[in-house]
Parts: structure tokens; sequence; C-alpha cells
């Protein structure tokens, strides 16, 4: 077999591998793309090695936490995609969607026991570590979650970093040594495998694949589930074709503009990248690849020096530093505290200091205090709280710079931290098409303090956390294009 990057690798059971098997399972749930792929590429290493049939199962819950119209037409749209493209390669493509609460339950179970092995994606949140954990001792082979998700593995890291500064010069002393080992671009290219026509009949039987043609009607087809139709599809199209679409987007008209300009609604610089960065249409190693490749970049223009900054370190342009700081430092820190820390999703998980000045203001007098129900529905008095989420009722997102004051504003409107951090996940994991991610939960409890130092003055409510108002931003930001776009109260409603 190839050399492999093993520490990208988790044997997830004590199973062997058993080489008369019939086929290699990729069971791909998170990294849902077949390029740039590091859990993909192994599964091929797999088939090459054992000359096996690959076959690929790309299933969808309809029990998962936040089922939505939302959710499943994005994901479906992937889905097509990966069927295309692997329609012209030698695997078999085996897409599922459950129809009913568990109908897909012990599919994977049957799969296995025709299987070689088993590998699938080492993702750190949501429902995923429980459904591996779940998997790993009801498969009947050897089970690998393979980690797709940054340019520095999960594993490397000992500990949970607190702060971005610190993070980054683990980056800087490490990240080096990983940069000349990136996943094919396209793993199943020229790669000659067995073939397999079809499953065994028992399994077609029992959980018949989906016919993903019938889902091109979207509300119509999605209705027929048992998930939340209220939460409406969104005009963001999904899939790994539209994800490139918006990187070519990106790197010709807004890239030039991000250092100075993705603070600013009215600017138009941001990536818009994060949506398929979190269902894994698209991999940051692409992003990151075609990106330096737009640049000329080499290695070589990596500066030695370790301190933390946020710029200088790559040697390229202002925008590509500050984008990368995004993309690198700030999305892979976030994945770093949930592999390290089990209640990363917890008020316990908080600084210390954090918790102590929060719970010293916990008593102060509240000017506004808003129900789920107002929130949700964007009807508070403030209209730059409500415009932002307007735009993540309508559009499944909120701007970078204003989802940090619009959760600033919830944990000045709750009775208790704790009572806004329960509001800003529930409106964040059940409308963002990026939430549920490790970046979402950094964003989230970064403001209440993670990743951030004590400010002064003390503020009552806040104490020493940091503090924004919506009239200072609107003070410092480009607004009026956004605000009319989405500044109306109750737009969502």
């Amino acid at each position: 077999m190839n050399i492999f990057p093993n520490e990208r690798i988790t044997i997830c059971n004590s199973a062997s591998v058993n080489a008369e098997g019939k086929f290699v399972l990729y069971w791909m749930i998170a990294a849902r793309r077949v390029q740039w792929n590091f859990a993909l590429e192994r599964a091929v290493e797999w088939s090459c090695e054992l000359n096996k049939p690959l076959v690929i199962l790309e299933a969808l819950r309809c029990g998962y936490q936040w089922a939505s119209d939302r959710f499943h037409a994005f994901i479906i749209n992937g889905m097509h995609d990966n069927q295309n493209r692997i329609a012209k390669r030698t695997a078999l493509y085996y897409p599922y969607l459950e129809p009913e609460h568990d109908e897909g339950k012990g599919l994977l179970t049957k799969l296995s026991e025709y299987a070689c092995i088993v590998v699938t994606d080492d993702f750190p949140t949501f429902f995923l570590p429980r459904a591996v954990e779940a998997a790993s001792s009801q498969v009947k082979v050897c089970l690998e979650a393979v980690d797709s998700n940054g340019l520095l593995p999960m594993s490397c890291a000992d500990r949970a970093f607190l702060t971005a500064y610190s993070f980054r010069r683990y980056l800087q002393k490490t990240l080096r040594d990983h940069l000349s080992r990136f996943p094919k671009s396209d793993p199943l290219k020229g790669v000659k495998l067995p073939t397999i026509k079809r499953l065994p009949a028992d399994i077609i039987k029992r959980w018949r694949a989906t016919s993903l043609q019938d889902f091109k009607d979207g509300p119509k087809e999605l209705s027929k589930f048992p998930i939340d139709h209220s939460v409406s599809m969104v005009s963001t199209y999904g899939g790994c074709v539209e994800a490139n679409s918006v990187l070519e987007s990106f790197l010709h008209s807004r890239l030039a503009r991000y250092a100075e300009g993705h603070n600013h609604p009215d600017e138009d610089a941001c990536s818009l990248l994060s949506p398929y960065l979190h269902f894994g249409h698209i991999s940051v190693h692409q992003v990151f690849y075609e990106i330096m490749t737009s640049e000329g970049w080499a290695e070589h223009q990596l500066s030695l020096k370790a301190n933390g900054s946020r710029s200088a370190w790559w040697g390229v342009s202002q925008n590509i530093e500050a984008f990368l700081d995004q993309l690198v430092t700030w999305r892979e820190l976030g994945f770093n505290m949930c592999r390290h820390s089990v209640n990363y999703d917890s008020y316990d998980s908080l600084p210390e200091w954090a918790k102590k000045t929060l719970a010293d203001h916990q008593s102060d007098p509240r000017q506004y205090v808003y129900s789920l129900n107002d929130l949700e529905r964007a009807k508070t008095h403030d209209e730059l709280w409500n415009a932002a989420q307007n735009e993540l009722l309508i559009e499944g997102r909120i701007h970078n710079y204003l989802r940090m004051l619009w959760g600033k504003k919830i944990l000045e409107w709750s009775l208790t931290p704790q009572k806004a951090i329960d509001v800003m996940i529930y409106l964040n994991n059940k409308y963002a098409l990026d939430g549920r991610d490790p970046n979402s939960y950094s964003g989230i409890f970064w403001i209440l303090g993670r990743y951030d130092r004590p400010w002064g003055p003390e503020r009552p409510i806040f104490g020493k956390v940091r503090y924004m108002s919506s009239n200072s931003a609107k003070r410092k930001l480009r607004l009026k294009e956004y605000l009319s776009k989405y500044g109306v109260i109750g737009l969502g409603n």
C-alpha cells in the first residue's frame, strides 16, 4: 500500500480486515465529496491492495436533530454531484435517503458482513462521533475513521489550545511538515478496480438505493420526509460543483478586497465557503491549493519565525494572509477544541475568568429581555440585530462580523448567560447552513469569552467579557444596502 499519513487514521475497533470480503466500503458521512478527500483515498488504497471493488455509501438520516428541508436539500444537491462524478469511475455509488425514522437501522451492519474493511470520516461534532462509536461495535470488520478536516491532522496536537495566538504559534512551528502531504485531487482518476454492478439482493430488498432524480422538484419531494418543513430551502445551492464555482468567484472577484472589506456587509468580500466546508462539499486543502497557486506561492516563502503573528508568516499578500488566518487558524482552532474537550458545547467549557465575571453580573438589570419566540422571529427593538436574524432565517447565514454582534446582544437580552448559550445554539443550529460545526461553536462561545481575554471597563451584564453595541457597528461598518435588504422587523416571520 502507498504511504498514507497515519496520523489521520483512527482504528475504531479490534476487528480484522476480511480479505475474502466482496468489496471495500467507504461510509461517507462528513467529507461528502469525491475530490481532495483523504478518507476516499484511503478506501481506494485498500481496494487496490486487496484487489476488491469499492462501494461508496452516502446515506442521510431523517431523525437527526434539526433535520429540515434546508439541510436535506443542501445535502441532496451534493449527492447529485457525487453520483454524477462517480458514474465515470470504477466504483459503485450507493445513495440512501432514509424515508422514515430508523428505516436505515442495520444497513451499515449488514453491508459490513460483505465488506473487507469499512472506512469512514472522522469529524468531531454533532451526532457523527456517536454514530462512529456505535458502528465500531456493530460492523463485522475493521473500521477506520480518517481525518480530512484541516491542514493540520487533529491528532497532532495533544491538548486544547485556549487562545488563537497560542494555536497560531503552534501551527507556525508544526504545519510546515504537513504541507507536503495533501490528499489527491481525484483519488479515483486512472484507478482500475474490479467492478460490482449491484449489491447483494438481501440489502437491496431491505434498503433500496434512492433515485436522486426524484428530488429535482425540491420542496414537493422533501415533504415526504418526517423532517421540519418550516425551515425552508434557501437560494444557496449545495454540492461540489457549486462549491467550486463559489471558490472561483471568490478568487477572481472578492479575495482582492478581503482584508479591508470582509467586515463590511455592503462590500460583499467574504468567501461564502463555510456551508460547503461544513458539509464537506469542498476541502480546505483544495481552497488552500487554489489560492496559493493563484498567488504563485512556494513553501520557501514561509517565515522561519513562529511568533504567533497574524500576518507575514505565509509570505503572501495582505488579503491572503487575512483570509488564511480565518481558514486555517480560527477554523482549525475550533476542531482542536472539539477534539480535545468533551464539553465543547457546554457553559462549563468557558475560561474561569469568564464564568466568574458573568456570574458576578448575572443579577444585573436587563433593559430588554426577549423570549426565544421574539428572537427567532426577529422581533426586537434593534434594527441591526433584526437584520442579522432575518439574514439567518432567509439565507441560512449571518455575515461574519454581524454574527459576533448578534451573539453579544443575545447575551445582553437573556436572563442568564447559560440561557444565552442555549438560544444561540438553538438558532444557529436550526437555521445556519454552517451550524453544528466546530467553527460555529467557536463563534458562539467566543461571545462569552472563549479564546478571548478580560476587557475593561467592567460593564453591567458583560462584566469583563468583551462588549459590542449596534450603534458602534453602525458607525464603523458600511451597512446601507444590508439594512435595506434585511432590516424590516419580522421579515422572516
